[in-house]
């Protein structure tokens, strides 16, 4: 079986840090609020792609350093540079940055984002792909797309973003590219807590590490279904619910647990 070590790995445009089966993506340009560049980009969805096969990484935590998460595409290396692009160019871009949205979805570990500061335009998109947030109080999230002349949708915006916080506010910050602070976010089921500055990667890690500890394959089911029922009838999800139950049902981790249970002890999951 093809298997990796996201420990070894070295990327060139962020930092990685691998520890107790957790990985942290640290977006690393806190001059510039963290943007994104067209070799970030493409090193991110590669990455997502590879954590598939990391058999060190069981959920992976996104922040970025200097008190910002991140800007979003930068201005002079990725803004300029399209509007000189033809077509065929401007679509081979789109379609890459839809690619990063698809391959953190794909990716089975729950991912989770630690937004401080500016989280805007590419940088809010990798926030909503994620399936938990934490905020600090600071954090000023921007789906900011129509500011620059472009339509809200985005890299999976107007599908992922309305599931999240509902279609009326969605619709409210893709059409006018206003800033949602932490506390609407909280009140709208966008952040999962609001946190200090200075903990906010902390509470994230504690979080990543206790599914961690957890049952990896299932928690993988989990958010395979979570993503792939949004386009199911109920028939179609209790079908699909039923097979990655049964599967479950036939793993090693499963029946750790109900030893546990019977012996009145606490289950040490193994991932299998």
């Amino acid at each position: 079986m093809y298997k990796l070590k996201a420990a070894e790995w070295r990327p060139e445009h962020f930092k990685l840090d691998v520890v107790d089966r957790v990985a942290t993506i640290t977006l690393n340009r806190p001059e510039r609020k963290n943007p994104l560049t067209f070799e970030s980009y493409a090193e991110l969805r590669d990455t997502f792609i590879k954590l598939q096969y990391a058999e060190d990484v069981r959920v992976v935590v996104i922040t970025g350093a200097g008190g910002n998460f991140c800007s979003g595409g930068d201005v002079h290396d990725i803004i300029g540079p399209l509007t000189r692009m033809n077509m065929d160019g401007l679509l081979a871009f789109t379609r890459m940055t839809g690619n990063l949205v698809k391959e953190m979805r794909n990716c089975p570990q729950p991912i989770i984002s630690a937004v401080d500061g500016i989280c805007a335009g590419a940088g809010a998109i990798i926030s909503m792909a994620s399936d938990m947030r934490y905020a600090t109080p600071e954090a000023k999230t921007a789906f900011l797309f129509v500011r620059v002349g472009l339509a809200g949708c985005d890299m999976g915006a107007c599908s992922i973003l309305p599931r999240i916080i509902g279609q009326g506010r969605a619709s409210e910050l893709l059409y006018t590219g206003r800033s949602m602070s932490a506390e609407e976010g909280r009140a709208w089921g966008y952040f999962n807590d609001i946190v200090p500055g200075e903990k906010v990667l902390a509470k994230a890690q504690e979080m990543a590490l206790s599914l961690a500890n957890g049952p990896a394959f299932a928690h993988s089911m989990t958010k395979k279904c979570l993503h792939q029922e949004w386009n199911q009838t109920i028939e179609q999800a209790l079908e699909t619910e039923a097979e990655a139950q049964a599967i479950c049902m036939q793993t090693k981790d499963f029946e750790r647990a109900y030893n546990a249970f019977v012996n009145k002890q606490v289950p040490k999951f193994e991932g299998n």
